[in-house]
């Protein structure tokens, strides 16, 4: 049995196709289009799964979408109701669209399957609908290894819910509890991003890499005005502070009189002012996830948290999550945003639609490596077609190779195997480099990544010494929680009270491991051992034989604002145009000092 989910038409458009309930390919729009975040119909990634498994449209038992489109379409006229006559400007310019295209949306879909595959055909039972948080939930647990869990479910909104909390045993998930519109932890940390001169929906990664750079100034005003957070971790924003209801900001004037600022324009400098922002509202977000998990854990006795929903993107709050929750084991899905909307919606068909026996005990997301791969003479074609020198290596040395280039102080853009699906480079298409190197950062933001100063990288380091370096304590293949590093391996820095300059401080050396050391003596974490990621662990074990570092710098194989790179074209693309060193695509080695 074939089913194919898809989110679309609001956010990172995703396909994913399930034979029975194995995953056989999930890709997002994105890598596909080159445009970051593509909202479009899932054209090409839906050709992409069908790719993979080798079969047509026509095959597939069922297609399902992520969410109910007449249930956003009530919440919609609802709240321009409620906002009315506030909400008149935002109303007049979302009605045209919905009445041209999101009334008729089956038709729409019908229409656009058809193009894919003009032998397809509606039959009145094989395209089906989820909720938006019902496919959060069943992609956070379905594919996660425990038999019984709490799923939580924190997003901006879906048709009406925000949060929501259900308990799942087998190959069912009884909802328990759920916080509905306006009310969104995921929308007040919007509204932050906003105010901050980020992207709405695509930068909010932005404020929690600069919230370490800052203090907690502004907790006290936000809970005392913005957000009442209650015992149990449930809440209620102010939305006299908040436009988004009715508006087409996030905030307004009301917003800005509280705060004594208007928001930052995109480019423009980042001061104190804007990391103590960035900072206040991060440390609410944690006190509200962490006041909400541990309040699960007391209440339901369960030893396990599975997490789904864009805010479960916040490797920060996961990794205090695991450890101050309660829960013994925590399980992120690694694509929490809508992309992975797509994959709880053919799970939730396949397990609760049609009532299958869940048998659990593995990660069925296969290190998240589900998407696109190549062939040889495909690369090879790119290459020629490029004029580009390369070197074909020796299978028995390549890890070693590539281990060499590293240590001495070479950019790898490396690109191997299945791409992965989700936010994260996992290993398969990654920039990777030497952590030890305190030039490293910058370099690669400045240089190579095209971005901030102040962002961080993570470090992908072997599972067995994770523990000499850092605090987590817990598993983390998919870079999703963030750990202290250990005092034993920091060194004397200047301390950030005494110095506000943002570049200064970037540039401190804090540790043995400055480039994946953020400002916070913190640590973004890819655990890898030969089971979940063989040929990337390769990698970090030639380079640990080499150097006794047990880990490398990984980050997404991309540009600023550029999707992560899917075909051999697009690593070439980026190998060009950066200051990346070599690029290692499959067994071919090119080096940027032989090109003429």
């Amino acid at each position: 049995m074939y089913i194919l989910g898809i989110s679309a038409y609001y956010h990172d458009s995703a396909a994913c196709l399930l034979k029975d309930d194995n995953i056989v390919c999930a890709v997002q729009e994105e890598r596909f289009t080159r445009i970051k975040n593509d909202a479009a119909f899932p054209h090409y990634s839906i050709i992409c799964c069908l790719k993979q498994a080798d079969i047509s449209l026509n095959q597939v038992d069922y297609v399902v979408y992520y969410e109910k489109p007449f249930l956003k379409f009530e919440r919609l006229l609802e709240t321009h109701i409620y906002f009315s006559p506030k909400g008149l400007k935002q109303f007049l310019k979302s009605m045209p669209v919905w009445l041209k295209e999101k009334l008729y949306f089956k038709k729409m879909l019908i229409n656009n399957l058809k193009k894919i595959d003009s032998a397809w055909k509606y039959s009145g039972s094989n395209l089906l609908f989820t909720d938006h948080h019902e496919a959060h939930a069943a992609s956070a647990f379905y594919p996660s290894p425990f038999k019984e869990a709490i799923v939580l479910t924190v997003d901006g909104v879906g048709e009406w819910q925000t949060t929501t909390v259900g308990r799942a045993v087998g190959n069912n998930i009884e909802s328990l509890k759920q916080i509905n519109f306006p009310h969104s932890v995921g929308l007040l940390y919007s509204a932050f991003t906003y105010y901050l001169g980020f992207k709405v929906n695509c930068d909010e990664y932005k404020v929690m890499g600069l919230a370490p750079f800052g203090k907690p100034a502004y907790v006290k005003l936000i809970l005392d005005n913005l957000v009442d957070v209650k015992e149990d971790g449930t809440y209620r924003l102010n939305m006299h502070y908040l436009n988004y209801g009715a508006g087409l900001t996030m905030t307004g004037k009301n917003f800005d009189d509280l705060f004594k600022s208007v928001p930052r324009k995109p480019g423009d400098k980042i001061t104190n002012f804007h990391m103590d922002m960035a900072c206040s509202i991060q440390s609410i977000t944690e006190f509200i996830m962490l006041r909400l998990t541990q309040s699960l854990y007391k209440q339901y006795k369960m030893d396990n948290l599975c997490l789904a929903g864009g805010v479960a993107l916040n490797c920060v709050i996961n990794g205090k999550i695991m450890k101050q929750s309660g829960f013994k084991n925590v399980w992120v899905q690694p694509a929490s945003g809508d992309a992975g909307g797509a994959l709880g919606a053919a799970f939730a068909v396949y397990y609760k639609y049609l009532n299958n026996l869940r048998i659990a005990g593995n990660d069925r997301m296969n290190n998240a490596m589900l998407g696109a791969s190549y062939t040889n003479s495909e690369i090879e074609q790119v290459l020629i077609t490029h004029q580009l020198k390369f070197e074909k290596l020796n299978s028995n040395t390549f890890y070693d190779n590539v281990a060499k280039e590293i240590a001495t102080g070479k950019v790898i853009g490396y690109f191997k195997g299945k791409m992965e699906f989700g936010p994260r480079a996992l290993g398969a298409r990654s920039i990777i480099a030497d952590p030890r190197d305190p030039q490293m950062q910058s370099r690669i933001n400045q240089k190579i990544k095209f971005r901030e100063s102040f962002r961080p990288f993570a470090a992908a380091v072997i599972e067995q010494h994770a523990h000499e370096y850092f605090d987590l304590g817990a598993q983390s293949p998919y870079m999703l929680m963030v750990g202290n590093v250990h005092t034993c391996k920091l060194v004397l820095q200047t301390t950030t009270d005494v110095c506000k300059d943002l570049n200064i401080i970037i540039n401190q050396v804090r540790s043995v491991i400055p480039a994946v050391t953020h400002v916070d003596n913190t640590c973004r974490l890819q655990t890898v051992n030969p089971e979940n990621n063989p040929d990337f662990y390769r990698i970090v074990e030639a380079f640990y034989k080499l150097t006794g570092c047990p880990m490398v710098i990984n980050t997404s194989f991309n540009r600023m604002d550029e999707p992560i790179v899917c075909t051999p074209y697009d690593a070439v693309q980026c190998f060009l145009n950066t200051d990346i060193d070599r690029l290692v695509i499959e067994g071919y080695m090119i080096i940027k000092d032989a090109i003429n």
